[in-house]
């Protein structure tokens, strides 16, 4: 079922995500949810606090992005990307690499919002899958992007807290508007 990605404005956005300690059937609903709901918007990864829910809790695929690709290590060992995906990562815990290097990044909270974002180049995931099943990884190039981008969503954090203060002056027309429509769509249904 698709569920509404919550736009920027939305304080569920702000919320630190609750840890989850069990996978409960409620939870395996949810994250199928979250899959349809980030494949439907032609996303790639999607953090429960996007559909109104504040937990430790997001979805990732990278399969379809050919252009900026995607590595994975398990054990020390490379393992194909698209073998591994799509991803469920529950109260995942990340140590971050220390090189750094700056790309496009977007939101499906914040449609049509781009800009370039400095990010470790890799990071190392320790979570839970849907199945209560640990996972551990090193991830790089896009994957990299998208773990920290997500994880980021489970503290809280919004990829424009990441912007240089130039983008953010570039694009303050956009975020106001954006958050002024978000509020006014919240205060309507209340």
């Amino acid at each position: 079922m698709k569920l509404k990605v919550r736009k920027y404005g939305d304080p569920v956005l702000r919320q630190k995500g609750a840890r989850i300690e069990k996978v409960t059937a409620e939870i395996k609903k949810l994250v199928a949810d979250m899959f349809d709901t980030m494949y439907e918007a032609h996303g790639v990864g999607l953090a429960a606090q996007q559909v109104g829910h504040a937990l430790q809790l997001t979805v990732i695929d990278v399969r379809e992005i050919k252009d900026r690709p995607s590595t994975m290590h398990i054990g020390g060992k490379p393992v194909e990307v698209e073998s591994h995906m799509p991803l469920v990562l529950i109260n995942p815990e990340l140590k971050l690499g220390s090189e750094t290097f700056t790309g496009p990044e977007g939101c499906l909270s914040f449609p049509e919002v781009f800009a370039e974002i400095t990010r470790p180049s890799e990071v190392e995931v320790h979570a839970t899958n849907d199945k209560g099943e640990k996972v551990s990884f090193r991830a790089g190039g896009l994957l990299a992007k998208a773990v920290q981008h997500e994880f980021d969503h489970l503290q809280g954090i919004l990829f424009i807290d990441r912007m240089s203060s130039e983008s953010k002056r570039e694009l303050k027309p956009e975020l106001d508007a954006l958050a002024a429509e978000t509020k006014a769509e919240l205060k309507k249904k209340h």
